[in-house]
């Protein structure tokens, strides 16, 4: 019997060009793969429609979102109100497939009774609220601090409403467990991120410097490059390079009063994933617990040493792949100790066995369809 499916996602999946979009892409082309035929819904909003993706759909539906203050509601989070679509409500009833939800971004029809009944599932890409708190904690605007704290709140109330309301599926252990103790989640299993690497290609031997990359315009990451530069490499004298999206004219000013480091904007995605394999270390400490962290897996799948703190790989099972430490000086000494130490083959094979069983596209498409075409019984 053929497979209809139909899939909301929060922004267009095509380029794979920021993290957000990795399991979201490579998500349709392996359920494609197994068979599925697939109806995908995208809100669109500054990426333009992508005729790559009708390779893997039988359509693909662009949706406007309503961004600014059409957006804004004072019971729903702006995330969710901003991506309520008539049209795309109309789309989903004309039919009874089922349906995969992108995010929290895209739950709306939670609230709508005519969908009740219907089999939908959530995949849950963080626990939002968490996150946006977060980003309330790290923001330096005083007018973006205010949005982040109001909709953390909002998101907070909105999630537990609809904990129990479908389906959910969560990229990390940790989400998982939050969600069933602090909104009493009952039907909530972890289904890991979908991936573009086929197999660990990290090259033996030693490079040539540190390497933190990522989306630089965050300001969860320009506060990790600035901790990285006045805690841990202000008194070491090895080459340390920052590279990602949009760096702050702040963050370009800072990186240049350090000798040792420089800053490499918008590179393509040829020239990341080269620095990435010629890095002695990929160092990736993160101040944000929630979700999994895509720029952490591309280095462990392509890079040497990976140094991370705690928040960056707590309940992540990344654990062992890592080199973990949790204070400035720690971490400093672990620059130290790796820098001239040869990534062995040994350790490429270990990583290898380790996120072979955790990572594998083919085989986590095929649980993603058992769970939607034969779900658990409450």
């Amino acid at each position: 019997m053929e497979k209809h499916l139909h899939i909301v996602c929060l922004d267009t999946p095509y380029p794979v060009d920021y993290g957000g979009v990795f399991d979201l892409f490579h998500k349709i082309s392996s359920l494609h793969e197994a068979g599925v035929s697939i109806h995908l819904h995208c809100f669109e909003y500054g990426r333009g429609e992508q005729p790559e993706l009708n390779k893997y759909c039988v359509e693909v539906n662009y949706y406007s979102r309503c961004k600014g203050h059409k957006g804004f509601s004072h019971k729903l989070p702006y995330i969710v109100c901003s991506r309520s679509d008539g049209r795309l409500t109309e789309n989903l009833l004309a039919d009874r497939y089922p349906i995969l939800l992108e995010g929290i971004h895209c739950s709306y029809l939670l609230n709508d009774e005519r969908f009740e009944g219907r089999r939908i599932v959530l995949r849950l890409h963080n626990v939002e609220y968490q996150y946006y708190r977060q980003l309330f904690l790290t923001e330096k605007s005083w007018f973006k601090k205010l949005y982040y704290w109001h909709e953390s709140h909002l998101l907070r109330r909105y999630e537990r409403k609809i904990a129990n309301k479908v389906l959910i599926l969560s990229v990390s252990q940790k989400d998982s467990d939050l969600y069933r103790k602090e909104f009493g989640a009952a039907q909530i299993f972890v289904l890991p991120v979908f991936l573009p690497f086929k197999d660990t290609c990290g090259k033996e031997g030693n490079g040539c410097f540190c390497l933190y990359h990522g989306n630089l315009s965050v300001a969860e990451n320009e506060q990790a490059v600035e901790w990285l530069l006045k805690k841990v490499f202000k008194d070491l004298e090895l080459p340390f390079i920052i590279t990602g999206k949009n760096p702050s004219p702040r963050l370009q000013r800072m990186v240049s009063r350090y000798p040792h480091a420089c800053l490499i904007a918008n590179p393509t995605e040829q020239e990341m994933q080269d620095m990435i394999s010629k890095a002695q270390i990929n160092i990736l400490p993160s101040f944000n617990c929630t979700g999994i962290k895509l720029k952490l897996l591309n280095a462990l799948y392509n890079g040497r040493h990976c140094i991370v703190n705690e928040e960056a790989v707590k309940c992540s099972g990344l654990e062992d792949a890592c080199h973990v430490a949790s204070h400035a000086d720690d971490i400093r000494n672990l620059v130290r100790n790796l820098y001239n130490q040869p990534f062995t083959g040994r350790e490429l094979e270990s990583r290898r066995k380790l996120l072979k069983n955790k990572f594998d596209n083919e085989r986590n498409a095929h649980r993603l369809i058992e769970w939607i075409w034969h779900p658990p019984q409450r």
